[in-house]
């Protein structure tokens, strides 16, 4: 008779499910709401079972209109609540946007810094699982330029539990992005610490492989994506370090800067659009930051300016790739 093994490690998906159960038992006040997330548990079952056990005013299921999800969770939060507003997809955040920018992330400064704004709006992003137009964008960068947001996106189950907990503890208003391609990705399972030894705290990045030639910054699907062309490029006599951002506001400049000292190159690479994208925001900074460590023009690797194709060989064309980032490596490395 055969046993079944119990899986020590866990996916992305469990990672964040962690997380909201475990602050939702730390902290009586945290309230959950968005569409679909209490009797379906999420349209990817990341709140499977809080509505049952925590009860339906915890867990609200509400209409669809993000705008009024946004509004009623800045409500709750000006009354004292700790609120996680869901969108379904990241891209109808739009929906919200103006609730977002004129109201959540302007209140701490309209009130002086007296008023904060506990509450993180989170949902799925990014493309590669052939989401189309409507269900693949990465819009960050709308957020990283309004002043009052915080801005994450992690990379790994850990830090999905543990930059998600830090974001519901943190009395400023968050925007989280989660790559719906890797919820289950069996590949990037971890083992996962529990309570506060979770905790990862926002605004610092992680140097994910270390290397000597070149420094790639990513976060997201294309952290993964720049490991694997950090492997490839041990086949030209490279070695690459690979940073993974995890929070862009606050951005960790310091450890970027710290890896050029020592490697002299950078490749930027994101799956957001090449033009006013967060990833120009890196190379910006950076290029003023360290400009007396650069050896060869910094450099970045997007998708393409056109919305996300259905069709999975034009999805692939304009978005990132394995052999994208090995490209633009090499032609730094080779400078």
């Amino acid at each position: 008779m055969s046993t079944a093994v119990e899986r020590k490690t866990k996916n992305y998906l469990t990672g964040l499910k962690e997380a909201m159960y475990e602050e939702m038992e730390s902290n009586p006040d945290l309230i959950c709401m968005g569409e679909d997330i209490g009797l379906l548990g999420g349209a990817f079952g990341v709140t499977d079972g809080m509505q049952a056990k925590y009860g339906a005013e915890r867990v609200i299921d509400m209409p669809i209109s993000e705008s009024a999800i946004v509004g009623a969770a800045c409500g709750m939060a000006l009354n004292g609540k700790t609120v996680m507003a869901e969108m379904q997809f990241i891209d109808f955040i739009s929906c919200g946007f103006d609730q977002i920018v004129n109201m959540v992330a302007t209140y701490c400064y309209r009130t002086a810094g007296e008023v904060p704004i506990p509450m993180v709006i989170r949902g799925p992003a990014g493309g590669y699982g052939g989401g189309a137009l409507y269900h693949s964008q990465m819009n960050e960068a709308w957020f990283c330029n309004s002043p009052g947001l915080k801005v994450v996106c992690p990379s790994t189950p850990s830090d999905a539990k543990g930059l998600l907990k830090a974001a519901l503890r943190d009395p400023n208003p968050v925007v989280f992005y989660e790559i719906k391609e890797l919820y289950r990705k069996r590949s990037i399972e971890e083992e996962l610490l529990d309570g506060d030894d979770a905790l990862i705290p926002l605004g610092k990045a992680r140097v994910g492989r270390e290397g000597t030639d070149l420094t790639l910054v990513s976060y997201g699907n294309p952290y993964h994506l720049s490991l694997s062309a950090a492997k490839k490029l041990e086949e030209f006599g490279f070695s690459a370090e690979v940073i993974d951002l995890r929070t862009l506001v606050p951005l960790d400049e310091e450890t970027i800067t710290e890896s050029l000292s020592r490697t002299n190159r950078l490749l930027v690479v994101n799956e957001a659009p090449m033009t006013c994208g967060f990833a120009g925001e890196v190379l910006a900074r950076l290029s003023q930051a360290a400009f007396e460590h650069l050896d060869a023009p910094p450099a970045r690797v997007t998708r393409t300016d056109t919305p996300v194709p259905w069709a999975t060989p034009l999805e692939s064309d304009v978005l990132p790739s394995v052999d994208d980032i090995v490209e633009a490596a090499l032609k730094l490395c080779r400078y």
